[in-house]
C-alpha cells in the first residue's frame, strides 16, 4: 500500500505509568518509553514520540517537566529560591498561573549538565519508525524564569537559544520539534521571539518543527488571543513545518492559515486533549476534510493531537492515539 500523503504523528508528552512513578529507575524508565513507543507503532503512527516520561516533575507536575528539565541543569541558574524572589515572581503578571519560579537566573547562561543527544538516542534505539524528539523553545523558558542578571528578557531568551542549538546539532531524530505554549498570549513578543527560535531551527540538521498552542498547564488553557495575531511569527521561520492547536480552537480560526507561507508544512490538531471523551475516526475524517475544504487539498501535512497527552489516563491517550491513524486511513479511504 502506497504511503499516505498526511502523516500521523503525537505532540510529545504521554501519561507516566503508575508502575514508574512508584518505582523509577533506568531499567524503568527504558521499559516505560518502550511501551510509550510501540503503543504509537501498534497504533500506526508515522512519526512517533518518546514520551518525555524523563521529564516528569512530581514536585511540579502542571506542566510535566516542560521547563524544570531544561532549565535547572543550565549553568548561570540557581534552583533555591529566596523569600523576596518569590514574592516577585508571584506579584509577576506573565506568572500568574505558577506559584513559584522553576529558577533563578544569576549569570550568563550556559549548557552546564543539560544532556538532550542523549535522552533521543535511548529513545531512537527503541524505537522502529521515525522518532520526533521534542524539546521547549526559548521564549518560554525565558519568561519562566525570574531573571536577575540580563536587562530584558529578549536577552535571555536569545541566551537560551544559544544553548538549545548546541544541544540539537548533535541530536539524530527524523524530526526535531520546539514547543512553544507562551507566545500566543503575547504575541507583541512575536519579533525576538522569532529571532531567539530561528537560532535553534538552524542549528537542526534533520527536520524542524514548531509546535504552538494556547497552554496545557494541568489541562488547562492559558493563553488567550487568536492565530491570526501571529501569522507574522509563523511566516518568519526557519521551519518545515508548524504543529497547531486547531481542535479546541474555533473552526472559523483555521481561515488564518490561508496566509501561511507555502513552504511551510501545516500540522492540523484534530485531537482535543482537554476533554476526556475519545473522537471517532468519523469526527477526525471529517476535521481533515473540512480543513482541506479550507487551505486547500494537499495542503495538511500532518495531523495531530493539539498538545501533550501527559495529564490523561493511559487508556484515554491510547484510545486518542489510535482514532488518529484510523480517522485519516479513513479519510484517504485506506481501510
Amino acid at each position: 500500500m502506497p504511503a499516505s500523503r498526511i502523516q500521523t504523528t503525537t505532540v510529545g508528552s504521554y501519561p507516566v505509568p503508575d508502575w514508574l512513578v512508584a518505582l523509577p529507575s533506568e531499567q524503568a524508565l527504558i521499559d516505560a518509553t518502550r511501551t510509550v513507543i510501540h503503543t504509537q507503532e501498534m497504533a500506526g503512527i508515522d512519526l512517533v514520540c518518546d514520551g518525555e516520561l524523563y521529564r516528569f516533575d512530581v514536585n511540579h507536575p502542571e506542566t510535566n517537566g516542560m521547563i524544570e528539565y531544561f532549565v535547572r541543569p543550565m549553568s548561570g541558574v540557581r534552583r533555591e529560591i529566596g523569600l523576596a524572589e518569590w514574592l516577585a515572581f508571584k506579584q509577576s503578571k506573565p506568572h500568574h498561573f505558577r506559584s513559584r519560579p522553576p529558577a533563578v537566573v544569576v549569570g550568563p547562561v550556559g549548557p552546564g549538565a543539560l544532556d538532550l543527544p542523549t535522552a533521543c538516542a535511548r529513545a531512537k534505539a527503541l524505537a522502529t519508525k521515525p522518532l520526533k524528539f521534542t524539546l521547549t523553545g526559548p521564549h518560554m523558558l525565558a519568561k519562566m524564569l525570574l531573571d536577575s542578571h540580563y536587562k530584558h528578557v529578549s536577552e535571555l531568551a536569545l541566551a537560551i537559544a544559544d544553548v538549545l542549538a548546541e544541544q540539537v546539532k548533535h541530536i539524530d531524530a527524523a524530526v526535531i520539534q520546539v514547543d512553544e505554549a507562551n507566545l500566543p498570549g503575547a504575541p507583541d513578543e512575536w519579533k525576538w521571539a522569532a529571532e531567539a527560535m530561528n537560532r535553534v531551527l538552524r542549528a537542526i540538521p534533520t527536520t524542524p518543527a514548531v509546535h504552538l498552542c494556547f497552554g496545557n498547564y494541568g489541562g488547562q488553557t492559558i493563553q488567550k488571543g487568536s492565530w491570526g495575531n501571529l501569522l507574522d511569527y509563523l511566516n518568519a521561520l526557519h521551519v518545515d513545518h508548524i504543529v497547531m492547536e486547531n481542535a479546541h480552537r474555533p473552526v472559523e480560526e483555521l481561515e488564518v492559515f490561508k496566509g501561511l507561507r507555502p513552504e511551510i508544512g501545516f500540522g492540523l490538531g484534530v485531537v482535543d486533549i482537554k476533554q476526556t471523551v475519545v473522537e471517532s475516526a468519523d469526527e477526525i475524517a471529517r476535521a481533515i476534510e473540512r480543513a482541506d475544504k479550507v487551505l486547500g487539498p494537499g495542503r495538511i501535512k500532518y495531523i495531530h493531537p493539539d498538545c501533550g497527552f501527559w495529564m490523561l489516563k493511559r487508556g484515554i491517550a491510547d484510545g486518542k492515539i489510535r482514532a488518529l491513524a484510523r480517522g485519516r486511513d479513513l479519510y484517504e479511504g485506506r481501510h
